[in-house]
């Protein structure tokens, strides 16, 4: 014991169990998120160390001494047969030490303990109830005791099976797990739900828990949603097996969903390994997980390491780093891009994000800002997800000051002083003096010495600032004009590394006709359009001089996209950069006629995950070499999608699809065919 809590103490207990029975509302009821799960978990943490030192302030209505939230009113209660718990948090490894040399001296052992290692899904927590192999109720998780009944909306979800597979099943069986919304659909769902004016979702599992608390089970239907099981409850009439591990296995045999990440670790130093490795292929994943779940694998050990109030003592969540966390506002930049655009950049006051120190994000558009209800001066959500430019996900209302600023548009462009314009029907600003305006010309260069367009090595954005700005280069064709003694002098260019970059530009001469349109940045014209061009079209000029109508006939080239390569051919300043880029001598092979039978001829190809035979651009190269059709989506006219390693969403899809997948393997059989 550390004495009577101090006046400061109690306020602060009653101030923090408050503030989380309200959050805790807005997130388990609402599906409405009023800060991040980081900030939350932070308050809870602190609420359990005062309560921890100062038993006496405990409130048994507290969020610490509770599980989720009551069920909600509008929905039929279902008690479940075996309670459903929360799990206790680790946020480091010592933590997680911690626990398991707690699970040692509860089972009196010094022996490594087996381990499940389980994701830990970013979704909603059910429980299915099964009599006699048939699906009979669906709940949510609610207090623990009892959740709310969701089992039409369950029945919408093609992933839960109606009947368990195989004639070896319990009389009645609950199977636990978690719905939640693959990465992908999230986003296409938002994306839809903005130009509708519905509900924009804060994340995947707000989306998945306000997707299966719909009134209408027709509304659930239509959302992407997802289930994988981590258990079981109550069974009867059946003889489980002695191991977690074993459990998972036989609901998968009664085509139950199992996350196929799961794995067994012995001892906590391969647990610690195992969540290691999951953050590394976090980003890769098809759905959002926030940390890693640690479960004693032997049942009968769980039962001797038991329970306390809230949550088992035989398990525990290892959080990873925060992709949301709050901080301040303290101003807005507008960037011009390569394509004239004005994009709004947030000036945040620095903060760590999934272990990186963030201190810029976007706001994406004037209409996003104002969807989101930001203004300088506010608390903000921040998120930030891998290599994804971190975004302001939106205001903190309740934390705004009095003193915040709207965010006005600029009326002229921030880098040339061109009045901007905006396009009826769009949300973007834009500069419209194009390769005259300083900033266009800097990120177009950019654009055409980048890695996967014509790939200039060393012509980095910080030498292609200096270029510009010292009127060095004028236009994409000047880089080619460009001596030694043009680049001597410059920042961190000495003679030898100028000469590298003079030798990476007469290197990068040589290219594919399809690099080059790329490279050219002309509007929305990606690599796979620059690819289908190159490939339809065999010469620079028959694409110069094809009209709107040829251009719509080409795959994925719709009226918006056949106008922009139109009018970008037209313009007599981009016909004479790119007689200048010619004369310079950037040459690619001319088309000859294949020699190999194009048996491939009108198939669609996908590529998804990480390759071992070929790099993707070679298996896409000799996939087109024999007429087939490389795409970047999965859709019903796909004909094949090929499986590397890790692959992501798009094998989800082409299986949603029945569209046929095939691994290396099998590829290399088709080319050789």
């Amino acid at each position: 014991m550390s004495g009577k809590p101090t006046q400061t103490d109690i306020k602060r207990a009653k101030e923090l169990a408050r503030d989380l029975t309200r959050y805790s509302k807005l997130y388990y009821e609402e599906d409405n998120p009023a800060i991040p799960d980081a900030e939350y978990d932070r308050l809870f943490a602190e609420l359990q160390t005062l309560e921890a030192t100062y038993p006496e302030l405990i409130d048994p209505n507290a969020p610490t001494q509770r599980v989720g939230s009551k069920p909600l009113k509008h929905f039929k209660s279902v008690k479940h047969q075996k309670a459903m718990l929360s799990l206790n948090n680790a946020f480091d490894d010592e933590t997680v030490l911690a626990f398991d040399r707690r699970i040692k001296q509860a089972l009196s052992t010094d022996d490594a303990i087996r381990y499940v290692c389980e994701p830990k899904l970013d979704g909603l927590a059910v429980n299915l109830l099964y009599e006699q192999g048939v699906f009979s109720v669906a709940a949510t998780r609610g207090d623990g005791e009892t959740g709310e009944d969701i089992t039409a909306n369950i029945r919408t979800i093609t992933d839960v099976p109606m009947t368990l597979a195989g004639d070896n099943h319990p009389s009645r069986v609950e199977i636990r797990g978690e719905v939640f919304m693959p990465l992908k659909g999230f986003a296409q769902f938002n994306k839809r739900a903005a130009r509708l004016g519905w509900k924009v979702f804060a994340n995947p599992r707000n989306a998945a828990a306000g997707s299966l608390r719909q009134l209408d089970p027709n509304v659930t239907a239509k959302r992407p949603l997802s289930f994988f099981c981590y258990g079981l409850g109550d069974i009867e009439g059946y003889e489980i097996p002695l191991s977690h591990h074993d459990v998972l296995a036989l609901c998968a045999s009664w085509g139950v969903p199992v996350c196929p990440e799961i794995q067994l670790a012995t001892g906590i130093d391969n647990c610690l390994a195992y969540a290691a490795q999951l953050l590394e292929k976090r980003d890769k994943l098809a759905y959002e997980i926030d940390g890693v779940v640690y479960k004693v694998d032997n049942l009968a050990f769980q039962e001797q390491v038991g329970y306390v109030a809230r949550a088992p003592r035989f398990a525990i969540a290892h959080k990873y780093p925060a992709q949301e966390e709050i901080t301040e506002l303290e101003d807005v930049d507008f960037q011009v891009g390569r394509t004239g655009v004005l994009t709004p950049v947030a000036r945040l006051k620095p903060v760590s994000v999934g272990g990186v120190t963030v201190s810029n994000a976007t706001l994406h558009n004037m209409d996003e800002i104002k969807r989101k209800d930001v203004q300088i001066g506010d608390v903000v959500i921040v998120r930030r997800a891998g290599d994804v430019i971190p975004e302001v996900v939106s205001s903190v209302a309740e934390k705004r000051k009095s003193n915040t600023r709207l965010i006005e548009p600029p009326q002229s462009c921030p880098a040339c002083g061109t009045p901007v314009e905006i396009t009826e029907g769009e949300t973007a600003i834009r500069c419209p003096a194009g390769l005259s305006c300083p900033a266009q010309r800097i990120e177009a260069i950019k654009h055409f010495a980048s890695r996967r367009a014509i790939d200039i090595e060393g012509l980095g954005s910080k030498l292609v600032e200096q270029l510009v700005t010292t009127e060095r280069v004028k236009t994409i064709a000047d880089i080619y004009k460009l001596n030694l003694a043009d680049l001597v002098g410059l920042e961190r260019m000495a003679t030898k590394s100028a000469q590298n970059v003079l030798d990476a530009l007469e290197k990068s001469k040589k290219t594919t006709f399809a690099r080059f349109l790329f490279a050219l940045g002309i509007r929305e014209v990606g690599e796979v359009t620059a690819a289908s061009l190159a490939q339809h079209f065999k010469t620079l000029d028959a694409v110069a001089n094809a009209d709107i109508e040829v251009l719509e006939g080409i795959a994925e080239i719709g009226p918006v996209i056949a106008h922009h390569i139109c009018t970008f051919f037209e313009t007599e300043s981009n016909q004479a950069v790119i007689a200048e880029l010619v004369e310079s001598g950037i040459n690619w092979p001319e088309p000859k006629a294949s020699t190999e039978p194009q048996h491939l001829q009108g198939k669609t190809f996908v590529l998804t995950g990480t390759l071992e035979l070929f790099t993707r651009q070679e298996a896409k190269e000799r996939l087109q070499a024999l007429g087939a059709k490389v795409s970047g989506s999965v859709s019903k006219r796909t004909d094949y999608v090929v499986a590397g390693r890790d692959p992501g969403s798009k094998l989800d899809k082409a299986q949603a699809l029945s569209v046929t997948v095939i691994d290396e393997d099998a590829l290399q059989k088709l080319l050789q065919t």
